[in-house]
C-alpha cells in the first residue's frame, strides 16, 4: 500500500494546530508554574525587586505560619472525603442507572445537574441551606428556636461543606463510570454468569477491572477537587474560622493586602507537590501492574 506523503498545506496546518496548543500549554501551564518555583525561594511584594532568601518561605510556612496546618488537614480531609465517600457513591449510582431502572433518564440528569453549577453557586446555596438565621436545615430540623450554627461553628462548618461539595461531586463521577461501563463488553459479564459468578462477583472481578481507564480519570479528578478546592469556602467565609484551605492560603499572600508573592508561590508550590505525589504515586503502580 502506497504511503501518501504530507504536503506543504497539510504540513502547515498540523504545525499551527500543534503549535497553538503547545504556545498555550507552555503560556498557561508550564510557564506560571515554573516561575512559581523560582518565586518561592525569594521575598517580593510585586513591586519591588526580588530578593533571594533561599528556603526561608518554607521554612516559616512549616514552622511559624499558624493557618497552614489547619489547612493541610482540611485539604487532606477534603481529598479523602471525595476520594473515599463521594467517588464510590458515584460509582454505586452508576451500577445502579446502567442496569436501566424505570426513570433511569429522570434520576441521572437529577445527579448530574450539580454538575453544571460553580463551586461558587453551591456555596452560595450551601449558605441557604445551612444559614443559622433563614437556613432550610434547621427549619427541617425544627431547631429555629435553638438553630445549630452550620457554617459559623468551626467544629462542624468543614463537614456541612464537604456534603455539599460530594453532592456535586458524585455527579461527575456517576457519568464518568456510567460512561465506563456502557462500553464494557456484555459477553464478559454473561461468561462470567456462565461460570457461576454472582452479581457482585461478576462486577468486583469482571467489571470493574475493565475500568481503569475510567479509574485514572477520576483518581485525577478526585486529587485536583481536592486539592484546588478554592470557590465554596470563599463564598462562605473567605475560607476562614474553620474552612482554611491551602488555595484560599495562596490568594491571601499573593493578591491580599500582604502581597507576599514569594510566600504565596511557596504554598502553591507545596500544593502542587502533594497533588503531583498522590497522581504519580497511582500512576506508577498502575504502569508496574501492566508491565
Amino acid at each position: 500500500m502506497k504511503i501518501k506523503r504530507f504536503g506543504w498545506s497539510d504540513r502547515t496546518v498540523i504545525a499551527v494546530v500543534l503549535g497553538v496548543a503547545v504556545v498555550l500549554d507552555l503560556a498557561l501551564i508550564w510557564g506560571p508554574t515554573i516561575a512559581s518555583v523560582g518565586l518561592s525561594f525569594t521575598s517580593w511584594n510585586g513591586v519591588t525587586d526580588p530578593v533571594w532568601v533561599a528556603g526561608k518561605n518554607y521554612d516559616t510556612i512549616v514552622n511559624v505560619y499558624p493557618p497552614f496546618w489547619p489547612a493541610m488537614r482540611h485539604n487532606l480531609l477534603w481529598l479523602a472525603f471525595l476520594g473515599l465517600v463521594a467517588t464510590p457513591l458515584g460509582l454505586f449510582f452508576a451500577v445502579l442507572l446502567d442496569k436501566q431502572l424505570r426513570f433511569g433518564r429522570f434520576y441521572q440528569s437529577a445527579l448530574y445537574l450539580p454538575v453544571v453549577l460553580s463551586l461558587a453557586i453551591v456555596g452560595f446555596i450551601s449558605q441557604l441551606v445551612y444559614s443559622r438565621d433563614y437556613g432550610a436545615l434547621n427549619s427541617i430540623l425544627g431547631r429555629t428556636g435553638n438553630p445549630i450554627d452550620f457554617l459559623g461553628d468551626p467544629s462542624i462548618n468543614i463537614w456541612a461543606v464537604l456534603v455539599a461539595v460530594g453532592w456535586r461531586h458524585v455527579g461527575y463521577v456517576m457519568i464518568l463510570y456510567l460512561a465506563g461501563l456502557k462500553a464494557v463488553d456484555p459477553a464478559l459479564k454473561e461468561s462470567a454468569a456462565l461460570d457461576g459468578a454472582n452479581e457482585a462477583q461478576t462486577f468486583f472481578r469482571v467489571t470493574f477491572p475493565t475500568l481503569r481507564p475510567v479509574n485514572i480519570i477520576v483518581l485525577v479528578i478526585t486529587v485536583i477537587e481536592g486539592l484546588r478546592a478554592f470557590d465554596i469556602v470563599y463564598a462562605i467565609n473567605r475560607g476562614r474560622n474553620g474552612l482554611e484551605l491551602l488555595s484560599v492560603l495562596v490568594t491571601d499572600n499573593i493578591i491580599g493586602e500582604a502581597s507576599r508573592i514569594g510566600f504565596g508561590s511557596a504554598i502553591a508550590v507545596i500544593l502542587l507537590l502533594i497533588s503531583l505525589g498522590f497522581i504519580v504515586t497511582y500512576l506508577v503502580r498502575i504502569l508496574r501492574e501492566e508491565r
